[in-house]
């Protein structure tokens, strides 16, 4: 079933059955070699599950619930992994976290297992932002899709990975990476993704969120404007602040949470339009600029080349 999270919506089924776990990787038609994250209903649950340590619990009691996952390593039960190979990747870590929405949390607080969800779309699609996105997107593919309305936060968790002595961000999200600085007491550099990629978490792929119109991404505000002229206006662009330059539609995404919120519904409805290109001016790296940053490079990725 699909659910509602603060981030985006999810594609759930139990995370102790390996037979469950495959039906979501075969209605995404996602590569088994990228892991799922694990939702619990709160922190006293993930201890049955996972290893927590003092910084665990420390960003646990700060964060959770919220858009944080956090990756450690699996517990055991007679030798055999709590959650099977197919939701980890054949990793012995886990990615786990605790929603804060509360028709996600009453789900969970139902269970008495996890659910591993990914978001509830076609693999390296725009994530969806509201019930209406995962029906257009999966179609009878899901079971059922409890409609929580549209998510608050609008871009996925933020993964941290604490299975070594220092903290590494594996993907910034919807809780920024100066919050999890300050509790962690160390920095967490984030340069993008390098090749060769690995797949550590979830949304490491360098090409994903993509729509299907091409989507460019610029630093500069003179160097989007000079693109919107090479296309003779034939585009649609995106930015945090207006611009003065000619396209088919302009749309302003504006600054911190707002524009996290806006951006996937944003790109999907462009992507039903037909806007020949869509330009993106990058914001900065700041507070949950860096997530909206990731996302439109990864979903400009495979299109980088052929500019």
């Amino acid at each position: 079933m699909a659910f509602p999270t603060e981030t985006v919506y999810g594609l759930g089924a139990r995370a102790d059955r390996p037979e469950a776990v495959a039906k979501i990787f075969e209605a995404k038609r996602r590569p088994t070699f990228d892991p799922l994250i694990a939702h619990f209903p709160s922190a006293q649950a993930v201890r049955e599950w996972a290893q927590m340590d003092a910084r665990s619990e420390r960003l646990a009691q700060c964060f959770w619930p919220g858009p944080l996952t956090i990756v450690l390593p699996r517990l055991h039960r007679g030798g055999v992994p709590r959650i099977p190979d197919l939701v980890t990747s054949g990793l012995d870590t886990v990615g786990v976290r605790v929603p804060d929405q509360p028709l996600a949390l009453a789900l969970l607080s139902d269970l008495e297992f996890p659910v591993a969800a990914p978001s509830a779309n076609p693999f390296g699609y725009v994530s969806p932002t509201t019930a209406q996105h995962v029906r257009e997107g999966l179609g009878e593919k899901v079971d059922f899709v409890l409609d929580g309305g549209p998510c608050l936060v609008g871009v996925e968790s933020t993964i941290v990975d604490l299975t070594s002595k220092v903290a590494r961000l594996l993907r910034p999200g919807g809780l920024p990476r100066e919050a999890l600085e300050e509790q962690l007491g160390q920095s967490l550099p984030w340069d993008g993704f390098r090749p060769p990629v690995t797949t550590e978490a979830p949304g490491m792929l360098e090409s994903h969120y993509s729509p299907d119109v091409g989507v460019e991404v610029f630093e500069s505000a003179a160097e989007l404007t000079a693109r919107a002229h090479e296309l003779a206006g034939r585009c649609a662009i995106l930015s945090p602040e207006g611009l003065d330059a000619p396209c088919l539609e302009l749309v302003v995404l504006g600054q911190g949470t707002a524009m996290a919120v806006a951006l996937f519904a944003t790109l999907r409805r462009l992507d039903r339009m037909d806007t020949g290109k869509i330009l993106a001016l990058l914001p900065g790296t700041e507070g949950i600029g860096l997530a909206v940053r990731d996302r439109l490079f990864r979903a400009a990725r495979s299109r980088l080349g052929a500019r």
